[in-house]
């Protein structure tokens, strides 16, 4: 009876520890359909939670960096900043370039836009800054003849280690292939700390680096570096960008790894 007792008090133990590891590796949207109350936005030259224009907004499901209600562009970058930083995760994303960029944006803007991974705080963000000392995950739309690679790395106020070496350019391409048109494309990228990044698009993997780091010469690490940021980056915020190309996302989704 003993014996069969303590198998028992086992058994709902082991069970217990199941249900609390399948709970624990949930995917949780980050963006949930309905509203932007888990993000912050931030854009070059005003306050935070100024959503210039009305850029970033929710529409049928959908959330759209929309440039329909801008004249032109005059150096207004913007990011939209989840409010909860992270580690050690999964992003599985689903996004699509449409329509036309906004009148005098940078041609190397066109179809652009990227996942800011271990971004620093849309709140530490100075008033006239640019990017935040970050990991860009790029996204690039073909123009519909020329070779253009997507799932490319940039690095604003950071390096990066590729093959053991590092890697202070500021964007480095990956070997992909070109996405044209406005099809809907899926974008996965595995984040384990400072040590490992994965990029992959459409179920293919495309790009591999780790040893992220800020630069402690660039102007966007130099006030985090003098507040006390440790030059590894380990964690951060996750971010979108509005950089003059508009884009839709249906899906934004992130599950937690375990360290």
């Amino acid at each position: 009876m003993r014996v069969a007792l303590n198998q028992l008090l086992r058994i709902t133990a082991l069970s217990g520890l199941i249900a609390t590891n399948a709970v624990a590796q949930e995917w949780e949207p980050l963006f949930n359909g309905e509203d932007l109350s888990n993000w912050e936005v931030k854009f070059t030259g005003f306050a935070l939670g100024d959503n210039y224009r009305n850029t970033f907004r929710v529409e049928d499901g959908v959330l759209r960096v929309a440039y329909d209600e801008w004249p032109g562009f005059d150096g207004e970058f913007g990011h939209l900043f989840t409010k909860q930083s992270y580690s050690h995760y999964r992003l599985r994303i689903e996004y699509r370039f449409v329509g036309d960029q906004v009148n005098e944006g940078p041609g190397w803007a066109y179809r652009n836009n990227g996942i800011m991974l271990h971004s620093q705080s849309a709140a530490s963000m100075g008033l006239d800054q640019e990017f935040p000392a970050s990991i860009e995950a790029q996204m690039l739309g073909g123009n519909g003849s020329d070779a253009r690679p997507n799932g490319n790395v940039c690095t604003p106020g950071t390096h990066i280690e590729i093959d053991g070496e590092l890697v202070t350019r500021h964007c480095t391409n990956s070997e992909s292939a070109t996405f044209h048109g406005d099809d809907w494309v899926r974008m996965d990228i595995e984040v384990r700390g400072a040590d490992k990044v994965r990029h992959f698009l459409n179920g293919e993997e495309v790009f591999v680096y780790g040893g992220i780091q800020l630069d402690p010469d660039s102007v966007e690490a130099k006030p985090l570096i003098e507040q006390g940021a440790p030059l590894r980056l380990d964690a951060g915020h996750i971010a979108i960008q509005a950089e003059t190309a508009p884009i839709e996302f249906r899906r934004i989704d992130l599950l937690e790894l375990p360290r």
